[in-house]
């Protein structure tokens, strides 16, 4: 295919600078004063970045908290208050998906030319907080409408951005590693979000005259606003445009990027791709960028008890305070569980059976919640489901390290992918009707067929990325080149 060619183009092309671009045909690390120093440095700065991109963890716990804080609101009243019925709550969590698939891929291509991301997400931060505020105020569905959609219209600058960032500081057997806790964001949401709404929801009924739904959102939202301000001060921006380097420590930065892929990294080397557009068409025209997007759309529709996660948990039984409190575990498991699966992902180089091993175990989990309603055998189910977000870490850093350049090109590719598999969101949120309750048989039997066919993806997409690969082979073996140069991982 046209675009297979044009990536294997551009990766005999990076191969070639990257044996040629050395500072020292004795000494490549000279400028650093040795291998050794260069060692020293490197370690340093992964330390200092690493700190400061530490922030990006509160701020997804908060992204997704705002995100799906209504499903705990409606224990409490949220849908009687607001009179809803029918499907209206449904479209309430679908909604927030339009705008959030509409502005991921403009947002990227925006924070690849701004260059500025200390300024650009914190920015967002402060107005999707402010949005989430306004929730709590809202009478009627119409209300809740608007401003569900206006939040994820401008949630969508995090997380295709934070992917980003990261892609620009880590080389590839580091970006796993990095995903998985900048995810472990999303999944601690979870646990501390039901924490957070089970505090509020059960002590700040009627104060002030408002209902406890309507403080879970004011709450909520005003730390959201405060973490922002704090993120200008802490977030990096891009190796190049950061100004708390020392020029030594930049230098290095561009340097291991370059080592990684190619040279010219941080400057845009294809013809336009300054201003994002030749990356925009480069990212649309490659079919393995919608192969995947399917792949992962999938797979959110199989994580999609998610925002019924509460819902679920009541079908064991228990008080409203309780049930909240059942969600966490869960979830503090699958956090772990993703960091030490993501780091065995990085160490062995490899991602496919990572990925398929976790949502085969999530598939089981579905498989026991269909087949009792056994109060035990529920809860080891919801463990077993929420562990599939661990192969959807995996998973991210997998479409970071198959995407990996030019930077415009894998801006675009990244908020493309996730934007796309937001559809999956949309109709998730449809397929956890309550009619359907309390066992959700249907609902697990569409989890169960959706997450089969992300296993399914995945498996042609490996064996497209070893055919890339065995010709990428064959050309150095062809040019009588004998060190082995850019390989995608599989």
């Amino acid at each position: 295919m046209a675009s297979d060619e044009k990536n294997l183009d551009y990766e005999k092309q990076i191969d070639i600078q990257r044996k040629g671009s050395t500072s020292s045909p004795d000494d490549p690390d000279a400028e650093f004063g040795g291998t050794e120093a260069r060692k020293r440095l490197e370690k340093k700065l992964l330390l200092k970045v690493d700190l400061r991109m530490s922030i990006l963890i509160f701020i997804y716990i908060l992204n997704y908290i705002d995100r799906n804080n209504a499903g705990a609101a409606r224990l409490r009243g949220f849908e009687a208050d607001l009179k809803l019925k029918g499907t209206e709550f449904a479209t309430l969590l679908s909604i927030l998906y339009v705008g959030y698939i509409i502005m991921q891929v403009p947002s990227n291509m925006f924070l690849n030319w701004i260059g500025k991301p200390s300024i650009y997400l914190p920015a967002c931060m402060i107005v999707w907080g402010c949005i989430s505020c306004l929730t709590g105020i809202t009478k009627n569905f119409v209300g809740a409408l608007l401003t569900r959609f206006f939040l994820g219209f401008v949630e969508a600058a995090f997380f295709p951005g934070a992917l980003f960032l990261l892609s620009k500081w880590y080389k590839r057997n580091e970006l796993g590693l990095r995903t998985a806790i900048l995810y472990c964001g999303n999944i601690i949401s979870n646990a501390f979000g039901a924490l957070m709404a089970s505090g509020i929801l059960s002590g700040m009924q009627g104060r002030l005259g408002h209902a406890a739904w309507r403080w879970l959102f004011f709450i909520e939202g005003g730390l959201t606003i405060g973490m922002a301000v704090l993120a200008m001060f802490v977030l990096p921006d891009f190796p190049t445009t950061t100004s708390w380097l020392t020029p030594q420590e930049r230098a290095l930065a561009i340097r291991r990027m370059e080592e990684d892929a190619g040279v010219g990294d941080e400057n845009e080397t294809e013809v336009g791709g300054g201003h994002g557009t030749a990356g925009l068409w480069m990212a649309v025209s490659d079919w393995r960028v919608w192969w995947i997007a399917l792949a992962l759309t999938a797979q959110v529709v199989a994580l999609s008890f998610n925002a019924y996660f509460p819902t679920l948990s009541a079908t064991m039984g228990f008080s409203t305070t309780v049930t909240l409190l059942l969600c966490a575990p869960p979830f503090v498991f699958t956090a772990l569980f993703a960091f030490v699966l993501s780091r065995h992902s990085d160490k062995t180089g490899e991602r496919f059976y990572h990925i398929v091993g976790s949502f085969g175990a999530g598939i089981v989990g579905f498989v026991i919640a269909i087949s009792t309603m056994n109060t035990a055998a529920r809860y080891i189910s919801l463990f077993l489901m929420a562990q599939s977000y661990a192969g959807f870490v995996v998973l991210y850093a997998w479409m970071s390290n198959s995407f990996p350049r030019p930077p415009s090109k894998r801006a675009v590719a990244l908020a493309l992918i996730n934007a796309f598999s937001q559809l999956g969101n949309v109709a998730g949120s449809y397929v956890w009707p309550s009619a359907w309750g309390p066992t959700y048989r249907k609902s697990y039997g569409i989890c169960i067929a959706t997450s089969g066919t992300a296993i399914v993806m995945c498996w042609v997409f490996k064996k497209q990325l070893q055919r890339l690969n065995k010709k990428l082979e064959e050309e150095e073996r062809e040019r009588g080149i004998e060190t082995a140069g850019f390989r995608y991982m599989l």
